[in-house]
């Protein structure tokens, strides 16, 4: 069972189609964002969950996901093995906290999530905060692990970024990450037909995480 308080939605949905040869074939049909702030790290995804990039089968998703009190993942792949990941990340940082006592460090947390998550279709951000502060790491199913200022993924990804190159170095506060990744997604979401339907956005500090969900990015404060 989850512990209390800890966010556990499974309507996380993705895009995925069939050919006949060769099983399934998963298309990322999404976009994902983290961004670090001073003391807190934000992380979002649009709300739309789509099939073979031409029809949308659910317009209210969530794809934003709590590991920890401190740490939050944005998915982007393959619905059942990314759910079976992340209960599984989540299952072993509860392990970890009730053998030690102690919490796990973001960047040992990240180095588990690239472990599980390796061989699975997908792009993956983990963002959190610790004792060392805040931290994004990018995650994909070769299993790499690679800590960042900011991440972006998903079909939509190439737009976010458009968004955040030059804007994300200069944040000074958590409300305007928190701004910065709704314009991303918003960007993204005009030109990706994968992606729409609203925002996600997860802000994570010392004190917990917050959870916004908006059907226009700028309803995000």
């Amino acid at each position: 069972m989850p512990e209390p308080g800890i966010r556990t939605d499974r309507r996380t949905e993705f895009e995925v189609s069939h050919t006949e040869t060769d099983g399934p074939v998963v298309e990322t049909g999404t976009t994902i964002v983290a961004l670090t702030a001073p003391d807190a790290v934000v992380v979002a995804a649009d709300r739309r969950a789509s099939l073979g990039g031409q029809f949308v089968a659910n317009k209210d998703v969530t794809k934003v996901e709590q590991v920890t009190e401190r740490a939050a993942l944005a998915l982007s792949g393959s619905v059942g093995p990314l759910q079976s990941f992340t209960d599984t990340l989540r299952a072993e940082a509860n392990l970890y906290e009730a053998r030690r006592g102690d919490r796990l460090s973001t960047e040992a947390l990240a180095n588990v999530a690239g472990n599980l998550v390796r061989g699975i279709p997908a792009q993956v951000v983990l963002a959190g905060v610790d004792e060392t502060g805040p931290a994004v790491y990018e995650l994909d199913g070769g299993g790499s692990v690679m800590r960042t200022d900011y991440a972006a993924g998903g079909s939509g990804m190439q737009v976010a970024y458009g968004t955040l190159e030059g804007r994300a170095e200069e944040v000074e506060g958590v409300a305007e990450a928190r701004e910065l990744a709704a314009d991303a997604v918003a960007a993204a979401s005009e030109r990706d037909t994968a992606s729409g339907n609203g925002v996600t956005v997860a802000t994570v500090t010392s004190d917990g995480i917050e959870f916004d969900e908006a059907a226009e990015p700028g309803e995000v404060v």
